[in-house]
């Protein structure tokens, strides 16, 4: 009869199943930690997380119920099918993801007193454009999130410094960045022809992946488009994703005539193989946590420009590896493509110089090591007998 030690259980949660940075993240953590971690993955919805981590042989649940918006009767549900869920499955760590889950997660995970609970914010929701009191409120349950997690991960520099003016959470701030894996995208031609096989393969691709959303700052990449397409007439903008601003961003292109230059695709599976498809890729976010996308840009060795807003401004060095431009300029998105356009050479100086960076500072490998040693260091000072939940 073996000796050997059951394996330890984590249960990631994460708010919705849709597939973005904070999806990916969670994908990456769970089908790594598998082979070490008895895992299970809790998700709002059935979206394509799901069908991912199904395909890979990870246990996931979904919560219908589980959703973005407030709504006090379904988070009051979702808070008591966590409870139910962490006594059934009695986690040694319960790693949450994403501003709602952290603050409902947390605290049904205190009220079975699951001895480790790891918040990870991929991003402070009181950047965004809001009232002063919704962002004063949002304040509030963040540190009361922090405060019940027994550490919270951050994904960049910008987000710890953003809270810590916050009372109490000296030492519960974790930097881990982001990683990536370094796989090699399509070739250019193979790319672009599978992705836009109607366009010219002389035609200027510009290129943003994101949710169509206000905060993605998509609007401001169309009007500097217009700016351009007079000295650029082939200048074409391309975006893969899809959101609820669709109708909205339709409208303005439309209005100003850019139908023939502006392209939306909407979701498309495994968009990061087809990054090769542009020639300088665009992410004109409002906010940003880590700027996730970056780094595929990066991989596929595309000249960047970028926001410099939240974690982007520490993956991109302004004028060494892209160009960093102010959230909501049109001007300085249109004068950042001109000089790329007009300086091949320095076009890609900077992908080169990029594609090093991300290869030694973001690695996945990096975020999956560092990720396990902080699991280790929680575990190690776990008693056993103070988990209630395991003896119940």
């Amino acid at each position: 009869m073996s000796n050997a030690s059951p394996r330890k259980k984590i249960v990631y949660v994460i708010t919705k199943s849709n597939w973005g940075g904070a999806q990916r993240y969670v994908f990456d953590l769970a089908t790594s930690m598998a082979a070490s971690y008895d895992v299970t993955v809790v998700a709002g919805g059935s979206g394509p997380l799901v069908q991912r981590l199904q395909d890979y042989g990870i246990n996931v649940l979904s919560l219908p119920e589980l959703q973005r918006d407030t709504h006090p009767l379904k988070d009051f549900a979702v808070f008591k099918k966590l409870i139910k869920i962490f006594l059934t499955l009695k986690p040694d760590i319960v790693h949450l993801n994403s501003s709602k889950i952290g603050g409902v997660g947390s605290l049904a995970a205190r009220c079975v007193r699951v001895p480790n609970i790891i918040f990870t914010a991929h991003g402070w929701a009181f950047n965004e454009d809001r009232s002063l009191p919704s962002k004063f409120v949002i304040t509030v349950l963040y540190w009361i999130t922090i405060l019940l997690a027994h550490t919270t991960i951050v994904v960049s520099k910008t987000m710890a410094e953003q809270i810590s003016y916050m009372p109490f959470i000296e030492g519960k701030l974790h930097l881990i960045y982001n990683g990536i894996e370094n796989k090699i995208p399509l070739v250019k031609k193979q790319a672009r022809n599978e992705l836009l096989p109607h366009l010219d393969s002389k035609d200027i691709i510009v290129g943003s992946v994101g949710e169509l959303h206000p905060i993605k700052g998509h609007i401001y990449a169309i009007e500097a488009i217009g700016l351009l397409i007079k000295k650029y007439p082939t200048l074409r903008y391309v975006i893969m994703g899809d959101g609820e601003y669709r109708k909205t961003i339709e409208h303005y292109i439309e209005k100003h005539n850019l139908g023939h230059h502006v392209i939306l695709l909407g979701n498309i599976p495994n968009g990061a193989s087809y990054l090769k498809a542009f020639d300088i890729f665009l992410l004109p976010s409002l906010s940003e946590a880590f700027g996730y996308v970056v780094l595929e840009a990066g991989i596929a060795q595309l000249p960047v420009i970028a926001s410099a807003v939240g974690g982007v401004i520490e993956i991109v060095d302004d004028m060494k590896s892209g160009i960093l431009i102010q959230p909501q300029k049109s001007h300085e998105i249109a004068s950042a493509i001109d000089l790329l356009l007009q300086h091949k050479d320095l076009s890609k100086k900077y992908a080169t110089e990029l594609k090093a960076k991300i290869e030694k500072e973001y690695s996945l490998k990096i975020m999956i090591k560092k990720t396990d040693a902080l699991y280790s260091k929680f575990l190690r000072r776990t008693p056993e007998s103070k988990n209630v939940a395991k003896s119940e």
